[in-house]
């Protein structure tokens, strides 16, 4: 379970989140939404560990997120959450397989052990003919599921994205979002994914919307 109590963040003098309470269970799909500025990236990026909150606490799969030093902390991260984003922020220099392994690289999973699970990931999201095609080879719904792909590798605990359909036109959306569910299914993965498209929020298992820093329940 993700438990956020008391969240705050400010920037200056400017509150851009206001005492947050979220609790999220294990391999439920939560959207996120709100107005461009209501704080929803902001949100993600904590609950995500990227960035530091003002105040309040969070537990991560019963760990207390504030206890841990930087080292602890990216050691936690890379083994226990995968991130997905608007732009995919795949490396152009390399393979899509290459791109999937990264995390289980910088893991120290073995190079056989990682391309091993990169490959079995990669068949289940029909992507086993672009192993070897480099991004800019690939089509925007590919380049996605290559995201997607990468985010499972180390089998984390949950799963942020941000945007993630905000470049993709309405077939892949659907197409994506349906992915997600299979996703949840089979691997009883945890999804927050922060949206503007009211579509996908009807579809997930719960929607929070953000306003003004708040959540608007």
């Amino acid at each position: 379970m993700i438990s956020a109590k008391n969240i705050s963040k400010s920037y200056g003098d400017f509150q851009v989140l206001k005492n947050i309470d979220i609790e999220i269970k294990d391999s439920e799909i939560v959207t996120i939404l709100g107005a461009s500025g209501a704080g929803k990236t902001t949100l993600l990026q904590i609950l995500g560990t990227l960035l530091k909150y003002d105040a309040g606490n969070l537990h991560i799969n019963n760990v207390e997120i504030n206890k841990l030093s930087a080292t602890e902390l990216s050691k936690f991260r890379n083994k226990n959450i995968g991130f997905v984003f608007q732009f995919h922020h795949l490396l152009p220099e390399f393979t899509a397989l290459e791109n999937v392994c990264m995390p289980a690289f910088i893991a120290k999973i073995s190079k056989k052990e990682a391309i091993a699970n990169a490959k079995e990931i990669m068949a289940f999201l029909k992507l086993d003919h672009r192993l070897n095609h480099k991004p800019n080879e690939l089509s925007g719904g590919e380049k996605q599921r290559v995201a997607i792909a990468r985010a499972l590798i180390n089998k984390p605990y949950v799963i942020f994205a941000d945007e993630p359909t905000g470049n993709l036109d309405s077939k892949n959306t659907g197409e994506l979002f349906q992915l997600i569910l299979t996703l949840r299914d089979k691997y009883k993965q945890t999804f927050v994914i922060v949206t503007h498209n009211a579509e996908i929020a009807e579809m997930s298992d719960r929607k929070l919307i953000i306003v003004d820093g708040s959540i608007n329940y």
